[in-house]
């Protein structure tokens, strides 16, 4: 596969080497580093398009619109991924000066994880239903105490704090079909009382993840809504009806309108906690081939459209709906960072602990793997530098990689990211219905201020 550079890549050079019996060329590719970067985002560079192979903690990926491929240029493959036991000798691989514990086992299709004010991190089992409740960290950097808050919820998946700050009073969950709350104090480990319902949302289909976030000031709950297929035109199905959307509503459930449409399916929302800027991590449309369309991570604006399902990728027409929609060429938004396509992107958050100090202020990100492309790609976390600002660099890098093995076996499924009371990062493994903790080298089992 050719090599895309980037374009802040530095120029290849060769040199030719003699031999008695012929000669070598070498080539060497310098890293990709633009002036004005932070030491630690100075990785090596690879191409635009790339697959589990050439994962590695500290590779960096740059995909831009020149980089895209006209539709159907490769078959759409059909590849998922059965989730085999994990190796004997197979254990994620993180950046160096990082250590990799695995924090809590014997779970149930763990999937989104958040981070209560108080430190304690909540779980949703989707399948069966459940919210668990994730307590402590051991000296081995093994949970110390697991609770069920929950039961008997359709297949939750979002959680939220409400009202923002340090002294909630009600948890939010995502049903597939509804948002529900339970009145909650700091340190509940059991729902006080019985589920009640503040909204009902669209369902069926193939997208069931509501993921769910407040605004700043607690005036607004975001709910994100993915599409009931891969590419029907929403003008002639019906069923599309405030799909592929982030809803709004006020807290209690009324005022519901769309936010931002266009957007297929973000699994993950999250607020930038100093802008108040609503982000998502986005899977975007399929069987267009390998390399479309691409995933994405990106700012959300208010009544902002990203193209689905007639356009992509800032005004490239989906050919199964070509000459559809005109007017909305001009209008579609293009994402901040391209992420593979077919990655899976899900769970997205902004680092906010000391830990892990050198990250503080960027995005981590769990990608949850390719089903539909030749080779695998995603399988891993990944990172998103920020610089501490409030916008995000138009590339990503490897952070959390090995759940696939040499020969393309797949072990691991990362879904959820959350910061631990110690700033360590958790990881929800649903392939291996685990999660996974990310420490600095020397703070296993440490408590330190998030």
């Amino acid at each position: 596969m050719p090599l895309h550079l980037s374009r802040h890549s530095n120029l290849l050079f060769f040199a030719l080497v003699p031999f008695a019996i012929g000669s070598l060329v070498l080539s060497l590719h310098l890293k990709s580093f633009a002036a004005g970067h932070d030491a630690n985002d100075a990785a090596p560079a690879a191409g635009a398009f790339s697959d589990y192979r050439s994962q590695s903690p500290g590779t960096m990926h740059h995909i831009t619109l020149q980089d895209l491929p006209k539709p159907y240029a490769t078959p759409s493959a059909d590849a998922s991924s059965d989730v085999v036991e994990r190796p004997a000798n197979a254990w994620p691989k993180a950046p160096a000066g990082f250590s990799v514990q695995l924090y809590a086992t014997g779970l149930r299709n763990p999937r989104l994880l958040r981070a209560a004010p108080n430190g304690d991190v909540f779980l949703a089992e989707s399948e069966p239903g459940n919210i668990k409740v994730l307590r402590g960290i051991d000296s081995k950097g093994t949970v110390q105490r697991v609770e069920t808050f929950a039961t008997g919820l359709d297949r939750p998946f979002g959680i939220a704090f409400y009202p923002p700050g340090p002294e909630p009073q009600w948890l939010y969950i995502g049903n597939t079909g509804s948002v529900v709350r339970f009145p909650y104090h700091n340190g509940d480990l059991k729902a006080r009382g019985p589920a009640q319902k503040i909204c009902d949302l669209p369902q069926g289909g193939g997208h069931w993840t509501r993921d769910i976030a407040f605004s700043l000031d607690g005036r607004t709950m975001y709910v994100s809504v993915g599409s009931h297929s891969n590419d029907d035109d929403a003008d002639t199905h019906p069923e599309e009806k405030d799909r592929a959307d982030i809803l709004q509503f006020n807290p209690d459930g009324s005022g519901r309108k769309v936010f931002a449409s266009g957007i297929r399916n973000a699994v993950g929302i999250a607020i930038h906690p100093t802008s108040g800027e609503l982000w998502g991590s986005v899977n975007e449309r399929d069987a267009l081939g390998d390399n479309l369309v691409p995933d994405y991570i990106t700012h959300i604006q208010p009544n902002g459209f990203y193209g689905w399902p007639w356009w992509y990728m800032g005004g490239v027409q989906d050919p199964r709906h070509k000459g559809k929609h005109p007017e909305l060429k001009s209008r579609v938004i293009t994402p901040d960072v391209l992420i593979q396509p077919h990655n899976a992107s899900l769970e997205m958050l902004f680092y906010e602990g000391k830990q892990l100090s050198q990250y503080r202020g960027d995005i981590f990100a769990a990608e949850h793997g390719s089903w539909n492309r030749e080779s695998r790609t995603g399988y891993e976390v990944i990172r998103v530098p920020m610089h501490g600002g409030t916008r995000a660099d138009d590339r990503y890098e490897d952070f959390l990689t090995g759940f696939v093995t040499p020969d393309g076996k797949v072990w691991g499924r990362p879904v959820g990211v959350a910061v631990a009371a110690d700033g360590s990062l958790l990881v929800s493994d649903d392939g291996g219905e685990v999660v996974w903790r990310v420490s600095a080298s020397g703070n296993n089992g440490q408590m330190q201020t998030r």
